[in-house]
């Protein structure tokens, strides 16, 4: 598998070896510390300077391998691994805040390749949402681009996290939904902001100040 994967990145055994351990590294930490950021920030902050496309790439070619050989009960937690991984990454503060969020990003796309709207329906409004947040704030490629990507996976989740159903989960997309078009650069200003007041609204009709 190292060596395939060597070949696939153009890297290396030394190399690859390097990115492998550490991606093992931080997944069993994750997966042991039950995603305690006190146990996992550590490790990616020693290693940030692997934090990079190739980190990435690794992170899609081993999911993948590991999802097409390992049985259901076992993707499950990898691919849940994988999910909390990309959410610290996402938040990650250390090192190129660029390659962090492109690893996220590489990362919840594996994801959905696992978790489809009809298999996995809510975990893939959970994807679909955290996508779309790192999407609103990626920092490479064209901004407009990748705000338009956002807003697109943000209604994408809410096609699944409706107000009846799952409430919490409604309201913090259209909370970040907000987010995205009060950001947004394509179209008319003043229309995506009113889009943006309409998703704010909507979002503290659920998190009122009672109850929140």
């Amino acid at each position: 598998m190292v060596q395939q994967l060597g070949q696939f990145l153009n890297l290396q055994a030394g190399t690859i070896e390097e990115y492998q351990k550490f991606l093992s590294e931080v997944l069993q930490a994750e997966y042991e510390s039950n995603s305690d950021p006190t146990v996992v920030y550590p490790i990616l902050q020693r290693r940030q300077h692997l934090l990079d496309d190739t980190f990435a790439q690794l992170l899609r070619q081993w999911a993948r391998y590991r999802f097409s050989q390992g049985k259901a009960e076992e993707v499950a937690v990898i691919a849940a691994v994988i999910g909390d991984l990309c959410n610290k990454l996402q938040e990650f503060p250390v090192g190129s805040r660029a390659n962090n969020l492109e690893i996220a990003i590489t990362g919840y796309q594996t994801l959905l390749e696992v978790y489809t709207r009809d298999a996995f329906p809510q975990t893939w409004a959970m994807i679909q949402n955290n996508l779309g947040t790192a999407y609103s704030q990626r920092i490479r490629g064209e901004r407009a681009d990748n705000l338009e990507l956002g807003i697109a996976a943000l209604n994408q989740s809410l096609e699944v996290y409706t107000r009846d159903a799952f409430p919490e989960n409604w309201a913090a997309t259209q909370n970040n939904l907000g987010n995205a078009y009060s950001d947004r650069i394509r179209g008319e200003r003043a229309d995506n902001l009113e889009l943006a007041i309409v998703a704010y609204n909507q979002s503290l009709e659920v998190y009122t100040r009672d109850a929140f």
